[in-house]
Parts: C-alpha cells; structure tokens; sequence
C-alpha cells in the first residue's frame, strides 16, 4: 500500500498590527500617575499625556526645571561648536521647538539620552525650565546610540558610549547574560574598542572594526564574567596595535608615503582576510594578528603596493 503524502505544514499567519488612530493616541494612562506627581513634586509642568502612535506606549509631555535635567552619564563628550550653534539658533528663532527625551534618574531628577546640546544650549541662554518628552521606562536610556539624531557618531564616540552603558549595566545588572542587552550594546566590537578607547583616546579603532565585527559575538556569560574576557580580548588588540605602530613607523622610515598604511599593514596580518565560514575565537584571530606584526617584513613593500590600499580615515 502507498504511502501516504503527508500535507505540507501550514506557515503561521502573521499577526497584524494595526496602527492607533489619532483618536486612539489621546489616553491619560493610569500608569503615568506616579510619573505625574513626581514631576509635579519636583517643580514642573505637566503638558499633556498620550500613547504613541506606533507601540502604544504611555509618554507624557512636561516643562521641566531645568536644573533637574542631566545627559546620561554614559554618553559622548559635548561638542561645544555644535553647542554654541544651537544656542544663537535659539536665541535668534526666539523659540525652543524641538523638545529633549528624558527618563527619571535613579534616585532623583532627570536624565536625557537625547537632548544634552540642546539642554547646554538652553543652560547658556538662561532658561529655568526646558520642553521635555518623558519616558516612563528607565531602560530607554541604554538605547543612546539609536535615539540621539543630533549629531553623526563616529566609530570612537559610539564606542566609548557603547562601554559606558557597559559599565552602567554593571552596576545594576551583572548577573544576568551579556546577549541579553544586545539590543542596547548594537555591535560587540563595540564595547572592546570603547575599552582601547579608554585607555588610548587616539586609538586607531577604524583599522581594527572589521575584524572585531566579523569574529565577536554577544556572550552568554554573565555581564560581571564576560567583561573580564572584553577586557582580556581589548589587551590583546592593544598589544597588536603596538606591533603594527612600529611596522607603520618603520615603512615611514623607508620613505613611503599613505594615509591608508596602518590599514595597509591591518589587511596584511588579517588572518580572516581570505578565510570563509565561522572564524576562529576573537582571541586566537588577534594572537595571530599580532604574532605576524612582530614578523612583518618592510623591505618587501613597495610604494606602488600602497596605490590600492584603501580603509577608514586616519583618525575615525
């Protein structure tokens, strides 16, 4: 007798979402009430209240003294030209249009993830108070990297800010796994370069981003273990750039000339330059990085070997 043809599995059908309608973004959510009346203890002004018109979830717009209002201690250093501009923008305009994020602090006032140019700006110019767009879940402050439109990031900043949450997380949250907090620490190569960056501000992380990117992954290790082996992995990254500033400084010597020659040296010594499928450890990949740096042999690189090199700027 005939097998029977088993019939093929029906794929799940998708859940739609459907979009709240203006009408449906007017709520005064019952969860906001705590919010509320801390805001209103500390001095501010509550606006309005609503759900967003994506996710659904309760925001309440305020005016907030502004002596109330801190950046996240984990993010990027203030750029005072970007600053200045904001605040002649908004001394000329004679208006503040564009409201900041906050989320309330851990103990008392506020945080903005989003919002610090504008927040000195406003501090320069005198304000009291400051349009605010709050966010009851603390969390959104580790979500820096995708919120803050203000300015372009390069790779130095979003890593030193990436580490900082790191660290931040460490605090609070060490026991539970790394990967956990992958939505808010983007790339791993991220947090090894925030730690080189520490440590060496000028350091040359564009050179060495593809190859972290290719070969490191999110652990499963708690945060409090697997920091100890970001740590152990930025060391050794360390130790290979020192290889390679020598290589760089010795092909200077012999007069040849690039703005791409650490990347040219980088490419050289990349052991997953022409590797395909899973790469090795991260570690093992920077052994290797390193051991072919101390080795690396000048003589035989010529001016017209560097006409094709090509890699990050100098100082990203």
């Amino acid at each position: 007798m005939a097998a029977r043809k088993r019939a093929p599995a029906r794929k799940p059908k998708k859940k739609e979402w459907s979009a709240p309608s203006p009408a449906d973004c007017l709520a005064s959510p019952p969860e906001l009430s705590e919010l509320r009346g801390r805001i209103e203890d500390d001095g501010g002004a509550i606006v309005g209240s609503y759900v967003d018109p994506f996710g659904g979830k309760p925001l309440l717009i305020a005016i907030l003294p502004i002596d109330r209002v801190e950046p996240t201690h984990f993010q990027s250093d203030i750029s005072e030209t970007h600053q200045n501009r904001l605040a002649n923008v908004i001394g000329k305009t004679g208006r503040f249009l564009d409201p900041i994020i906050c989320v309330t602090a851990p103990n008392a006032g506020y945080w903005t993830p989003n919002g610090n140019h504008r927040l000195q700006a406003m501090r320069k110019l005198g304000a009291k108070a400051i349009t605010a767009l709050v966010v009851p879940e603390h969390e959104v402050a580790w979500q820096i990297l995708a919120l803050n439109t203000e300015r372009a990031h390069n790779l130095r900043e979003r890593s030193l800010e990436v580490v900082r949450i790191y660290r931040n997380l460490l605090e609070t949250r060490s026991a539970e796994p790394e990967e956990s907090f992958a939505f808010f620490l983007e790339d791993p190569a991220l947090v090894t370069l925030g730690i080189c960056y520490e440590a060496t501000p000028r350091f040359a992380g564009g050179a060495y981003h593809p190859v972290l990117r290719r070969a490191e992954a999110f652990s499963t290790l708690p945060l409090g273990k697997a920091v100890v082996v970001r740590e152990k992995t930025a060391k050794l990254l360390g130790e290979v750039e020192q290889k390679v500033a020598a290589v760089v400084a010795k092909l200077r010597e012999r007069g040849l000339t690039s703005p791409y020659l650490r990347p040219f040296v980088v490419a050289r010594i990349n052991p997953l330059r022409f590797h395909k499928g899973e790469p090795p450890p991260i570690d093992e990949v920077l052994t290797t990085m390193r051991d072919k740096a101390a080795r690396f042999n000048v003589d035989k690189v010529r001016q017209e070997d560097l006409m094709g090199a090509s890699g990050p700027p100098p100082e990203e």
